[in-house]
């Protein structure tokens, strides 16, 4: 009885009281990745300021994190970040996609939702904060020509492009061959302008030779609750695995 008045109470105010089963799932599920697949190189796409790197260092990875970041701001930030970290490395500032150009990227009002795409009304409606404030000019190169590999790297790939992430796997062929697990943002409805969705990009992986790992949820509408983003994870199907 108590436990469900404290939860109604404070709810009132936006907030949600979990258990740790729940609140922790999503970092258990990466810690598992890691392990599992004895990750070692990490290539953070879309880093931002640096969130998923310091996801993966909170939970005790202390392996070699790669960022790459198109935006002015946030790539100085992340250069802040890892000057103390020798195992992260920021890359130039760019953009990662299917051709080698220069590009104007949307820069939004909370950054994260920042996109070369046009954003269309149904995120806007979920995030007012996300709209765009600014462009920046940036160049765009694959991922392909920026990595190098030796036998002994198990790398993952996570890619946070806010819906170029068709795009950006275009122009990491070469990588995925490489990797050992990729996670990939992925959105249930249209939210930028000529994005791909869930299915096309989970028959990509599954084609390129990833099998699905787990789905955490993400980005939800705050008044219905729906589901809009979430991280698909996926690991190089291993022999005998079914498709």
């Amino acid at each position: 009885m108590l436990k469900s008045l404290l939860k109604s109470f404070v709810k009132r105010f936006g907030c949600e009281i979990l258990g740790p089963q729940r609140s922790y799932a999503a970092e258990r599920s990466l810690a598992g990745l890691l392990r599992q697949e004895q990750i070692n190189l990490v290539l953070d796409v879309g880093a931002n300021s640096g969130q998923f790197a310091n996801e993966l260092r909170a939970g005790g990875y202390a392996g070699r994190i790669v960022s790459f970041e198109p935006l002015a701001t946030a790539h100085a930030q992340l250069l802040s970040k890892a000057r103390f970290d020798p195992n992260w490395t920021i890359a130039d500032r760019t953009a990662i996609g299917a051709t080698t150009e220069s590009v104007a990227i949307h820069v939004s009002g909370n950054s994260v939702s920042s996109s070369i795409l046009d954003m269309l009304p149904s995120h806007l409606e979920s995030e007012p904060e996300s709209r765009y404030v600014d462009k920046e000019t940036v160049p765009v190169n694959l991922l392909d020509d920026l990595c190098a590999f030796s036998l002994s790297d198990h790398v993952l790939l996570n890619i946070d492009v806010q819906g170029y992430e068709r795009q950006a796997l275009e122009g990491a062929t070469r990588v995925l061959g490489a990797c050992r697990a990729v996670i990939c943002e992925m959105s249930l409805l249209p939210l930028y302008e000529g994005q791909v969705l869930a299915k096309e990009l989970w028959n990509l992986l599954v084609q390129k030779g990833f099998e699905p790992w787990s789905l955490e949820p993400g980005f939800r509408h705050p008044a219905t609750g729906r589901m809009l983003q979430l991280d698909g994870i996926f690991v190089r199907r291993k022999e005998g695995s079914l498709e």
